[in-house]
Parts: C-alpha cells; structure tokens; sequence
C-alpha cells in the first residue's frame, strides 16, 4: 500500500523487518535475541526510585551525563569519548549520517545485519558487501580499497562469528582515512570488546547495547565509544534532530545496570554455558552448527529443510528465525533461552526428524 501523499524517496523505502513478536503468552519464543533472565536487581530497583518519580516532569538530561560517567567509568575512557542513543539502532543511524554519506561505497558483509542496506537506502548511501567465506567467516582483506567506511557486527550477526582483535587491527589499518564501526551488540557472550583499541586508532567508533546482555531490550538504550572528534560528529547529527533523545528513566535504569559488574558477568556466564550445551546437543541431532560468541546459534539440520522444521516448531509453540535468503536459507537462527526452554526446544526438534525421517522411509 502507497499514498499520493507520500514523497517518492518513501515509496521506494523497503523497510526492515524485525523479528516476529507474537501476541500469545505461552510461545518459547527463541527468535530476536532477547535475553532469557529479567535484569539486574539494582536496574529493576532504580525503577522504584521516588527521586526518579519526581524526575519526570522535567526534561531529562540531553547530555545525559551521568550514564555517560558511568560507561566512561566502565570501560576506562573519557566521558567525552561515549555517545547514548535509543537503543544502538539508533546510533547506527547517527553513525551512517555522520561518517558514511560519500562517493566511495560504504563496505559491509554479504551476509549480516539486514538494517545495515535499509539505512543506505534512507540516506542515499552506495554499498558493496564482500561475500563471507564458505565458513561464513570474514576476510578483513576483502576491506581494503576506497569506500566510505567500513561497518561490521562482531560477533557477526546472524552467524555468531568472532573477528579477533588482531583482525579488527588490521581492518583499521587498511582503511586509516575512513571510519571502521564495529557493532558490538552480543560481545559480552564470550569476545573481546575493541573498546581497548580506541585510543590508538582514531578511526574507530565501538557501537554497543544494553537489549542483549544486560537484558534491557525493552528500555532501548545503546551507545558509542570513539575518540572525541567522532563523538562530536554523533553529538551534532544528534543535536540536528532530536536534542532529547534519551529519556530521564533510560538514562536512570541503564547506569544502574552497567554499575552492576557481578550480575553481568554472571547472567552472561548462564547463557554461554547453555549455548555451548545446545550446540553439542544439536551436533548429537546431525546439525551443523555455526561458531558463536553471542547469545545464539546459526545451525542447519542435515535430514530435512530448515523452512519445514521452521514451520513444525512453531506448530508446537516455538518460534526460532528463519531468514529466506540466499546462503543461509538452509539455517535457522536460534537464540538461548533458559535451560528448560532449550530442553524443549531439543526434545520438539527429535521429535519432528524422527516424524520426518519415518515418513521419508515410507
């Protein structure tokens, strides 16, 4: 559907499409990476603070300072090296307005974020995407050249692949005059965050989120670490379109979470522990399971179509991603739950290969 009063630029948008977010209450719902354990007490608690009550009829902070300290703090920067946004959706959107609107193609992987040609599109930006390899993985060669910049996730989504920081290093020695922005959004799941990387490469911009591991997906609430110039560039992008972006309880809510080490670390250590159970679970069901370093698995089944066990899931009440694109059309993303919902997950997927493989013998 179109309007007559739509400008031509909007007819041609082709939006992104998020995962699906049923309306019933009892899915297993194992699709969009969200986490499976509620957030940290201190952050649920902040809700309850009567002097955030009092707040909130005033604007909040368009600097919001006090969340910046404390990721400053976190990842031993300076205050002016961080930007917050509304989730990193929004930051990235900042960040290909800022740095990425060129004559030269922007570079990103054929397979990847899918928001990554929607924002081209919007801004009017040229792209090329080097192919991953067989392995899905990334050749930081394939990133040299002239372009605009380059834009990874790391790990790599929706693979799980890990770049390692020697690679990202020679990612942003080959492109010393563009912007290199490594989206972070599932690095507390076993990598190496290139935030450590900032001040000796001015180049860099660390994207990150507080929607995965911290379990706030429903706070949006993301951010940036580079060093000041580029912080700068997002501030005036920033302040060119919405001065008050990050509103008085995000800013509250998301410094009592970053404050929280020991619960990180620990809801983190949960979900790899039971991601690296169900990838050997699903190894065990002849599945060839992608690498990850994030909270879920690329995984393909080696008996039936990955659409079909799509479909059966989801019969039975659990909702996987499955991405209907070229090279990855055999692979269903998975993403962690709790223990009991991936032992529910595994006992539905026997079932179905079972059901399918009798029927294929008849």
């Amino acid at each position: 559907m179109s309007s007559p009063f739509w400008s031509p630029a909007l007819a041609q948008l082709e939006p992104y499409v998020p995962g699906e977010q049923p309306r019933a209450q009892r899915l297993i719902k194992l699709n969009t990476n969200e986490n499976p354990y509620p957030p940290s007490p201190q952050a649920l608690a902040a809700l309850s603070d009567p002097a955030l009550h009092r707040a909130l009829r005033r604007y909040p902070d368009p600097e919001s300072s006090e969340l910046c300290s404390v990721i400053a703090a976190q990842h031993n920067v300076a205050t002016n090296q961080v930007f917050v946004g509304n989730g990193s959706d929004e930051v990235l959107a900042h960040t290909f307005y800022s740095f990425f609107r060129r004559d030269q193609p922007l570079l990103f992987p054929d397979i990847t974020y899918s928001f990554y040609p929607v924002y081209c599109q919007l801004y009017d930006i040229d792209f090329r995407t080097p192919a991953l390899g067989a392995d899905f993985s990334i050749s930081v060669q394939d990133y040299a050249g002239e372009a605009a910049g380059v834009i990874l996730p790391n790990p790599n989504a929706p693979t799980g692949r890990q770049l390692p920081l020697e690679d990202i290093e020679q990612l942003l020695r080959l492109q010393p005059e563009r912007v290199v922005a490594v989206d972070e959004a599932y690095i507390d799941f076993g990598g190496d965050s290139a935030v450590c990387l900032v001040d000796r490469h001015p180049n860099l911009l660390v994207i990150r989120t507080l929607s995965k591991s911290h379990a706030l997906a429903g706070l949006r609430l993301g951010y940036a670490v580079g060093q000041a110039h580029l912080i700068e560039g997002l501030q005036r992008t920033k302040n060119s379109f919405n001065s008050y972006p990050v509103d008085g309880v995000a800013q509250r809510v998301g410094a009592a979470a970053i404050a929280d080490h020991r619960w990180l670390e620990e809801n983190c250590a949960k979900v790899i522990a039971t991601r690296d159970s169900v990838t050997e679970a699903l190894t065990a069901l002849d599945f060839e399971v992608v690498p990850s370093k994030a909270n879920f698995v690329l995984a393909r089944p080696g008996t039936m179509e990955a659409g079909q066990l799509y479909t059966e899931l989801r019969r039975r009440g659990i909702l996987v991603r499955h991405f209907n694109r070229a090279r990855i059309n055999q692979y269903l993303r998975i993403s962690i739950g709790t223990d009991t919902e991936m032992a529910q997950l595994l006992e539905a997927c026997r079932e179905i290969i079972a059901t399918h493989q009798n029927s294929t013998v008849r």
